[in-house]
């Protein structure tokens, strides 16, 4: 098959792809105009501006394969001087806008429990390693050329995943929060289960419905790398899902190729720097496309309508005067003991107020900043700092990773971790996890010699009846009183630790706030708001952002939850809320 791809002018200057790669072809079952055909479909491409799509039907290549083959027809017809008018003028077509076009062989497959997982392939593999790759996930023979969804029992979706990676694919979970989707809330399956089939190595990207939203309970938003279970950042695209050529005027809900899209931002047209994106941690480089008479999508302006959180920050200014520059390395220090996160120089969180930039030379802005954080932060960090625009102005980005050698340390003795917004010093018991991390051991628990326990497990892995705690917050999990000193046990929901010997004195904000509110304002049973064993104490207001804190019975004890932010509600609680 004759296949030529273009190289941007220049190989070294990124410029922005419009992308959509799911996108089914009549080889699929369900597709809804039988007689469409592939070159139909390239036209259509081209005629909506792609760049790069993929072709994916149900548990099938058989769609990609006739587009191999009428080309390969063609071209004998052509060598031996037999091409009629017609067949002439569709090869010429077809080499026309493979010219314009990268597609790519792909399939939709159908995993154990009805879950689609997407395998996106490089332009010159072999059809039948393809098929080999369905067989091998349990597609039965006789299916393979139907594009069906129903398959039978096939392979779970932990093994699709591994699969398409170790062939060299893209593995997406396909339509991640919808029918079919392995993050769509209220299917019932293991929280355990849930977490590996959206943070498995294996998975590249999440193909969601919602990433134009801008809700706070959005896909993308969820797997930010923010909640303490779901600790990896997902690249999040979306894609057509087309199953028509043009979409139903008469149904929203069904698509045409080409009008769910994303662009993304690469060096070249090419399969190899496509996956490289979905490896990468830069994810700016994604973005969900918009007509060009509308404003470009400013990853930046986003991320400061989030504002802080466990994952970026903001920093307008970057000097060492005024110790802003102790500022910016600490939170390099706790991003890298925690998990991972994203620096905004030149910027403040305020989304409503311009930003400041690092000057004229943002070069210079940028090697002063690699450079302090090099020298500062032990042991050596592979951060990456470069330059970004937002509003026309230029800001300096810190990407940091999450550390493979914690703890690390902020000139040599300090060292840092982050929880929710804030960066504090590491206590003791957080020292000992992030050696024991860096060592490669499990997670461990230091127990309290107290008779009254706290949670077994860690953290949050104990139930009450059939309701977990909350997912945010801490809570008192034990006192104990030595040399006139009182010592508390914290359970933090945010993190899922319990943290020792926490004075007043050395607790960090949240905690400060829930020892105070048990010494001074405990809970009076029969103030609350409660439905069932479930009970709302007290609500406030802190950096616009509203907290809880809430009640649960156990038996002839009370638990209490504090400062419970909206993510951390789930099921019953949020139901509570609500209903309040």
């Amino acid at each position: 098959m004759t296949r030529r791809r273009k190289r941007s002018r220049n190989s070294t200057q990124n410029q922005w792809y419009k992308v959509d790669v799911h996108i089914h072809t009549p080889a699929s079952s369900d597709y809804q105009q039988p007689d469409v055909t592939i070159l139909e479909m390239l036209q259509e491409a081209e005629r909506k501006g792609l760049d790069i799509i993929a072709l994916t039907d149900h548990n099938t290549v058989a769609g990609y394969r006739q587009l191999q083959d009428e080309i390969e027809n063609l071209e004998l017809l052509e060598r031996l001087n037999r091409l009629q008018n017609d067949e002439m003028h569709r090869l010429k077509e077809y080499r026309r806008l493979l010219e314009k076009l990268l597609v790519l062989p792909g399939f939709e497959f159908t995993a154990t429990l009805g879950f689609h997982i997407l395998g996106i392939f490089p332009p010159n593999t072999n059809v039948r390693d393809l098929e080999f790759l369905l067989l091998e996930l349990n597609i039965p023979s006789e299916k393979l050329d139907t594009g069906a969804t129903d398959v039978g029992a096939t392979s779970d979706v932990l093994k699709a995943y591994e699969v398409i990676d170790e062939a060299g694919g893209i593995a997406i979970a396909a339509h991640a929060n919808s029918n079919h989707g392995v993050a769509l809330q209220g299917v019932r399956f293991g929280g355990q289960t849930r977490i590996a089939y959206t943070q498995d190595p294996h998975l590249h990207a999440l193909e969601v419905t919602d990433l134009e939203k801008r809700s706070k309970r959005t896909t993308a938003r969820f797997f930010d790398g923010s909640k303490p279970e779901y600790p990896r950042r997902m690249h999040c695209i979306q894609g057509s899902d087309s199953h028509r050529l043009i979409g139903d005027p008469n149904d929203k809900r069904h698509l045409g190729l080409g009008d769910r899209v994303t662009e993304i931002l690469l060096p070249e047209r090419s399969f190899e720097e496509l996956r490289n994106v979905f490896l990468g941690e830069d994810f700016t480089r994604t973005r969900p496309y918009r007509p060009r008479a509308s404003q470009p999508f400013d990853h930046i302006q986003a991320a400061r309508k989030e504002g802080p959180n466990i994952v970026q920050e903001f920093h307008e200014q970057y000097s060492k005067r005024g110790g802003y520059l102790d500022a910016i390395v600490a939170d390099v220090c706790a991003f890298a003991n925690t998990n991972g996160g994203t620096l905004y120089i030149g910027i403040s969180d305020d989304a409503n107020k311009p930003p400041v930039g690092v000057g004229k030379s943002a070069t210079r802005a940028i090697n002063s900043l690699q450079s302090q954080i090099q020298e500062r932060i032990t042991p050596a960090l592979n951060i990456t700092v470069d330059e970004k625009e937002s509003q026309g102005v230029k800001i300096a980005r810190v990407v940091v990773p999450r550390g493979k050698e914690p703890p690390y340390t902020m000139d040599d003795s300090q060292i840092y971790v982050r929880t929710e917004a804030e960066t504090t010093l590491a206590v003791r018991d957080e020292i000992v996890e992030l050696v024991r991390r860096g060592k490669g051991a499990a997670p461990t628990l230091t127990p309290t010699p107290k008779s009254d326990p706290p949670p077994q497990g860690k953290g949050t892995s104990k139930k009450i009846g059939t309701i977990d705690p909350p997912r945010t917050g801490v809570e008192i999990a034990n006192t104990e009183d030595r040399n006139k000193t009182r010592y508390y046990t914290m359970n933090d929901l945010r993190n899922n630790n319990l943290v020792n010997n926490v004075t007043r004195r050395s607790a960090r904000n949240l905690w400060r706030y829930a020892i105070e509110e048990a010494e001074n304002n405990p809970v009076k049973p029969d103030q609350v708001h409660w439905v069932g064993d479930l009970g709302l104490w007290k609500r406030r207001k802190h950096r616009n952002q509203t907290r809880y804190d809430l009640v649960q019975r156990d038996g002839n004890k009370i638990r209490t939850y504090y400062g419970v932010t909206e993510e951390g509600l789930h099921g019953p609680w949020a139901e509570l809320i609500g209903e309040d």
